[in-house]
């Protein structure tokens, strides 16, 4: 496995410095977790944590994406999760991942030593109170997934699946423009994560490419042109008011 420090870059200079673990941090418990943070690199592919290793560090993704996954005993594999900058790896208060971790592009995490980190969210309520936030968070895409796995159509997954990675991965308005989407997964591993056939995943992104909902350039890389009929595709209630 390759890891290799990175030179540490002040924390107000930080990619996700607004959206990361630390966002609600002032600027003397920033000092206090550059004291205790580091940086490591992942390539594509490599294990960053097996499920049941020991957790000796905690860590934001600075750059890049990773999948959260369980191994079954017969070697089938189910990625339960995606990972993008900003989100957090492992638990406070855990010294066990329960999860495989595993870098789909080349990955960069700002890890924190396990037992500080700890001490620091016992007596800093910025730091506690942004997990809460996140963990929140993690709980409504937990739901929303659910939703997703077990009443949405072949063609709603798909467009609930690009519409979070558009929502996810810019900063923008997504609504505002066209955008560039770069798929981190393979086809193959887009039908295993939402339960479908390679060839129902071939066909749904054929069909948005014909109506022009998408527009590719190759088969990872594509610009939404119409955010507006993708959210419709996704079947889900603009306003959250009943149907009639």
């Amino acid at each position: 496995m390759y890891i290799s420090d990175r030179v540490r870059p002040s924390c107000t200079e930080c990619p996700i410095r607004h959206r990361a673990v630390c966002a609600r941090c002032d600027e003397d418990e920033l000092a206090i977790l550059d004291n205790i943070k580091s940086y490591k690199s992942f390539k594509a592919g490599e294990p960053i944590l097996w499920r049941g290793d020991e957790l000796t560090y905690l860590a934001s993704i600075v750059s890049g994406v990773g999948s959260l996954g369980k191994t079954m005993e017969d070697g089938r594999i189910q990625m339960v999760g995606l990972l993008f900058p900003s989100d957090f790896i492992g638990h406070p208060g855990r010294a066990q991942i329960e999860f495989d971790v595993v870098a789909v592009t080349d990955v960069t995490l700002c890890c924190f030593k396990r037992k500080p980190f700890e001490d620091l969210v016992a007596s800093t309520p910025h730091v506690a109170q942004r997990l809460l936030e996140m963990a929140l968070d993690e709980l409504d895409a937990a739901r929303d997934w659910m939703v997703l796995l077990g009443r949405k159509t072949a063609r709603e997954k798909i467009a609930t699946f690009i519409e979070m990675l558009i929502r996810r991965q810019s900063l923008s308005d997504p609504s505002s423009e066209a955008l560039k989407v770069v798929l981190p997964l393979t086809r193959e591993e887009i039908a295993s994560f939402l339960g479908l056939t390679l060839e129902t995943v071939s066909r749904q992104l054929g069909a948005m490419k014909k109506e022009g909902i998408l527009h590719f350039s190759d088969r990872r890389q594509f610009e939404v042109a119409d955010f507006d009929a993708l959210h419709i595709a996704t079947g889900d209630d603009a306003d959250g008011g009943p149907l009639f």
